[in-house]
């Protein structure tokens, strides 16, 4: 299998392009802190996304990968505070991190019900 046989890739890749290009956007003094920190974990979570596919010992990667996602839901919500993005992109963002959280978790609680099987 690879990385787009997984409906949470699927789900997460356009969001990412998303989130890279509001990131771009950014005022100029915070385009390098915000903005750079929420670009890098978000490319981080889809290298982990792509690790999990390839290995046997998924949950330590997922519980990894759900820690980022946590980490960019503050950063928007700092981002939102901070009017680097409108409320409107902050509530299309946090739903969309919200969704992929849920298939996270699903994905997490399924390598769980394996591994104990």
């Amino acid at each position: 299998m690879k990385p787009t046989d997984y409906s949470i890739f699927n789900k997460w890749y356009p969001l990412l392009n998303w989130m890279l290009e509001r990131c771009e956007g950014y005022p100029k003094h915070a385009r390098f802190t915000v903005g750079n920190r929420i670009a890098n974990l978000a490319l981080d979570f889809t290298a982990l996304l792509v690790e999990a596919v390839y290995t046997r010992e998924r949950k330590p990667i997922l519980q990894r990968a759900n820690l980022l996602l946590e980490q960019m839901r503050i950063l928007f919500r700092i981002s939102a505070d901070q009017r680097y993005v409108s409320l409107r992109q902050y509530e299309h963002v946090s739903l969309e991190i919200n969704e992929v959280g849920r298939m996270l978790g699903g994905w997490i609680h399924a390598t769980e019900s394996k591994s104990s099987v």
